[in-house]
Order: structure tokens, then C-alpha cells, then sequence
């Protein structure tokens, strides 16, 4: 397993760490296989989303702010906890040839709703 590591900047973010994945793959030495992307953390999530166009991000963050408004929460946190729990804390992955599949626009994102933070996320790949 990987630990790879990402240091926040922002309440809100989207990262890409397509690159940091498919080197995880690579060194794994998986030729064929599965690689489990997990983000560990409640108020941070990890998604598959288009890698062309940088304002689907900030589309991304506004819609999620839309669909969970500013207004009084009885958790401290809850908007982040909620935001993150309409996305995923994992992805899995298709290996083919030692080299992750992914569609033509399509890269891997790490999530941020809570930040600034230090940030795990863990890749496992296995034989398949």
C-alpha cells in the first residue's frame, strides 16, 4: 500500500493527483489488476471528474455549496462532513498493462472541505 500525502491550502479545493496515482501504480509493478484509491477522512473526498476545463472545478465547489447552504448545523463542521458525503471515499481503478485506466478527459481529484490540512490518501493495487 501507498500513503501518498497532500497539504491543503484552502477551506475548499480540488487537487489533482492523477500524476502521484499512476505512479503508485507503477511502482507497485501490477501489470493487471485493480488499484483502490481510499481517502480517510471524513470531510475530503476523492472523484473521478473532467481534467480539461479548470472552472468545472469551481463549478464542482459551487454546486456543493448550493446543495448544502450557510446556515446554522448542530455539528461544528457539518457542511464539510455533508459535502463530502454526497461524493465518494473511494475509487476503484482498472490496471491494464501497468498503466491506470481513465477516459480521455478524465483525471483523479482529491477533494478538499475542510482545509487548510494535511490530507492521506492510500492506494492499494492488486493482481487481478
Amino acid at each position: 500500500m501507498t500513503k501518498l500525502r497532500y497539504k491543503t491550502n484552502y477551506k475548499s479545493e480540488v487537487i489533482d493527483i492523477t500524476n502521484d496515482i499512476k505512479e503508485a501504480v507503477i511502482k507497485s509493478g501490477v501489470k493487471n489488476g485493480m488499484a483502490v484509491v481510499f481517502c480517510p477522512h471524513s470531510t475530503a473526498s476523492v472523484i473521478i471528474f473532467e481534467k480539461s476545463d479548470t472552472t468545472l472545478k469551481r463549478d464542482l465547489l459551487k454546486t456543493l455549496s448550493e446543495i448544502v447552504p450557510d446556515k446554522e448545523y448542530h455539528h461544528s463542521n457539518a457542511k464539510a462532513h455533508l459535502k463530502a458525503a454526497f461524493l465518494r471515499s473511494n475509487l476503484s481503478l482498472i490496471v491494464d498493462n501497468g498503466s491506470v485506466v481513465l477516459g480521455e478527459w478524465q483525471g483523479i481529484y482529491l477533494i478538499e472541505f475542510d482545509g487548510p490540512r494535511d490530507r492521506d490518501v492510500l492506494v492499494k493495487v492488486v493482481n487481478g
